[in-house]
């Protein structure tokens, strides 16, 4: 029975195209396509961080609305944070120094400008990796933060996860400033897509 499971299983399995030297070429393509449009995402986030910060004073920018929910400033060095020991180290093989509840338990130590300048220095810093990583690196697993993942991985991580808490940061600006903030002003997004001809 089981071996009929097997044959019935390998008749009708779909037939993926190989990934060997012939196909070299398109891999590595289809690398750079992903790093690049992963760093489009990234780095459309930073202004969009800034003009949140820009929006509160210093005072706000440590202000917890209640136990349970960590201040603005909490988030950009946990950006900060997550985003070094993922791109930075892991891709870039440096060590990791992160002291990741240290990043939500700060209750101040940072201006508005000096949480700028980090998450701007590690955006930058992490997109410079991304873009030289080579093919075997993407492929490459480790250990990060106590997951096994590929440099593929890691790289849509720092993707998702910065855009998950630039939401956060974008939410609690609006919620203590009442007002829209434009991230997308002049552009008309109730357009639909064209068919592919």
């Amino acid at each position: 029975m089981i071996s009929c499971i097997v044959r019935h299983f390998n008749t009708f399995r779909p037939q993926y195209p190989s990934f060997g030297k012939a196909n070299t070429t398109t891999m590595h393509t289809i690398a750079t396509e992903l790093k690049e449009q992963c760093i489009i995402r990234i780095e459309e986030n930073l202004p969009r961080i800034t003009k949140c910060l820009h929006e509160l004073t210093e005072e706000e920018l440590w202000q917890r609305p209640n136990p349970n929910v960590v201040s603005i400033a909490n988030l950009v060095l946990h950006l900060c944070g997550n985003i070094r020991q993922y791109a930075i180290s892991s891709l870039c093989h440096e060590e990791d120094t992160r002291h990741r509840d240290q990043e939500f338990s700060a209750t101040g130590g940072y201006t508005r400008q000096e949480l700028l300048d980090k998450l701007s220095a590690t955006v930058t810093g992490a997109v410079n990796v991304i873009m030289n990583a080579s093919d075997e690196e993407l492929m490459r697993q480790r250990n990060v933060q106590g997951f096994q993942m590929s440099g593929i991985g890691i790289i849509v991580h720092v993707t998702e996860h910065l855009s998950y808490h630039t939401g956060q940061v974008a939410l609690h600006t609006k919620l203590i400033r009442q007002k829209d903030l434009g991230f997308y002003a002049g552009i008309d997004l109730s357009v639909t897509n064209t068919p592919h001809s």
